[in-house]
């Protein structure tokens, strides 16, 4: 994991932290998506990536996704790299990608 804090052309500051993870073939949720040929649900990588978020800046809970884009499918197993980008003290945006090729992408919102 990474974070990194960078200033924009405007001035701003931003927070930016990069992560990876991996879900595995025996996660719970595999089994019934889809048999015979399992697919990461999208939920399971907003899950993960809600998480790294709340670790990687002390955030409260999440309270909103206003956009989420799945790109394409992720298999159990593959490692998902996140890269996100703090906006203000509670918005955020991800980016997900599998071996450079975007998989999700998306903008999240959390409490105090």
């Amino acid at each position: 994991m990474r974070s990194d804090r960078a200033a924009c052309s405007s001035g701003a500051v931003t927070d930016q932290h990069h992560a990876t993870f991996t879900i595995g073939a025996n996660h719970p949720a595999m089994p019934g998506h889809f048999p015979g040929r399992p697919i990461v649900p999208g939920v399971i990588l907003l899950d993960h990536v809600i998480a790294t978020a709340r670790d990687a800046f002390g955030l409260g809970p999440n309270h909103a996704v206003p956009r989420a884009k799945f790109a394409t499918p992720v298999l159990p197993g593959q490692s998902v790299a996140v890269a996100l980008t703090r906006m203000d003290n509670h918005r955020l945006t991800f980016t997900c990608s599998v071996e450079g090729t975007p998989v999700a992408s998306g903008e999240l919102r959390f409490g105090s």
